[in-house]
């Protein structure tokens, strides 16, 4: 009997992608069909790159067709992969991983105090989407394999962010995935992890136990495929009841670099209408803002809807800088240098970050606990987002690291 797997799109408006159908025999050989927008110049790399697949994963008899659009070799390996996948009908760990050739990006550490103002939303299985994101300069991207995949490709979504990882060159980017709830996501933990993820977004979290059982998991995969650097959670509040546990959540676990919540999920648990000035979120984003500063990990906004208001983006992103957040999701490119530029600190805040922190250090040189400018008192509390404003602004850039000795 003959068993065919399919993977990837084609037709008019694809690109950067390809189609692959495997059709398993029991006699025959191999017979390939390649059709590609590029045959004249790619054709015979394509052909090359087909039948290596096929001998990685011990095919020796099948009808293989490709119709490329433009797809990188990491596309068209998972692709492949993905369709034999489905014509052995396999799961995930029961097929060997055929990995491409690492980019200069690829295992780069991330630290847990890093700065994330943006990070651009990319749908997991769309690989045109993820070549040049880093043009866009946001402080992270997040692979999403959750809620932009439908359920039917939730396998090659896997496969091709496997990939993506390893060979897109992300820059300076954050490498972030966000995985299927639970326990759904627990399966994707290990290929991402050895493909080099920096952070594991956890959506629809509310149960901290759960957390802790996952960065457990998360630990132990490290040790075993013997990874170098550590990998970072960031949960998503999304519920009611995820709200009443925030704080439980965000201290579950000292792997846990931000908290972030989900307002579109959020609303429709509560059954609360949205507004453009976000007064159904005002409580949501206290709570996230409070229960991240008290566990010591970074609040993190959600994602403004509206990709064409960027004024509305504007004004939320400012909102959201007021109530304490430090950075914000983005999921269109557009959106990027709007959050990128309000939450970078502008001149008026650096110099009197500078101002503040001044003042402290020449109080404490004479002795004194509390500096005074002019006749307001500096408790420390405002000393330490004196310094933080100063810190950001060295890394982005626009202070001198030996600020304090010049002048």
């Amino acid at each position: 009997m003959n068993r065919r797997g399919v993977a990837g799109r084609r037709g008019e408006g694809i690109r950067s992608d390809a189609y692959i159908a495997v059709e398993l025999r029991d006699g025959g050989g191999i017979e390939l069909a390649v059709k590609s927008r590029v045959d004249f110049i790619y054709g015979d790399s394509i052909r090359a790159l087909v039948f290596a697949g096929l001998s990685f994963f011990g095919i020796q008899n099948a009808w293989v067709e490709v119709e490329d659009s433009g797809a990188m070799p990491f596309v068209l390996m998972a692709r492949l992969e993905t369709a034999v996948r489905r014509a052995l009908g396999k799961d995930y760990k029961d097929v060997a991983e055929w990995l491409p050739e690492p980019g200069p990006s690829f295992a780069l550490p991330s630290v847990r105090e890093r700065w994330r103002r943006s990070r651009l939303y990319l749908p997991g299985n769309e690989p045109k989407f993820m070549l040049n994101a880093r043009i866009h300069e946001p402080d992270g991207v997040i692979l999403d394999l959750e809620d932009s995949v439908p359920p039917e490709d939730k396998d090659a979504a896997l496969v091709l962010v496997r990939n993506a990882l390893i060979a897109v060159d992300f820059a300076a980017c954050e490498r972030m995935v966000r995985i299927n709830p639970l326990p759904r996501g627990r399966e994707e933990l290990e290929p991402l992890i050895r493909a080099g993820v920096n952070v594991v977004v956890v959506p629809k979290c509310e149960d901290d136990a759960e957390i802790k059982k996952l960065a457990a998991e998360v630990v132990a995969i490290e040790k075993r495929v013997g990874v170098r650097h550590q990998v970072w959670l960031m949960p998503i509040i999304e519920t009611a009841a995820g709200v009443f546990r925030a704080y439980e959540i965000a201290r579950s676990s000292e792997r846990i670099a931000a908290l972030t919540y989900g307002l579109e999920d959020y609303i429709a648990d509560i059954g609360a209408q949205k507004t453009r000035d976000g007064w159904e979120a005002l409580w949501l984003r206290s709570v996230v803002v409070n229960a991240a500063r008290s566990a010591g990990v970074q609040p993190i906004d959600t994602v403004y809807a509206d990709v064409a208001d960027l004024e509305g983006l504007k004004f939320s992103c400012l909102q959201a800088k007021a109530l304490g957040f430090e950075g914000k999701g983005c999921i269109h490119p557009r959106q990027v240098r709007v959050v990128n530029e309000a939450f970078t600190p502008d001149d008026e805040e650096i110099a009197h970050a500078m101002e503040i922190v001044k003042a402290d250090m020449a109080a404490r040189a004479k002795g004194k606990s509390v500096a005074v400018i002019g006749s307001k008192m500096i408790d420390p509390p405002v000393v330490r987002r004196a310094r933080r404003t100063l810190e950001l602004a060295v890394a982005l850039g626009r202070l001198s690291p030996d600020w304090n000795k010049e002048g």
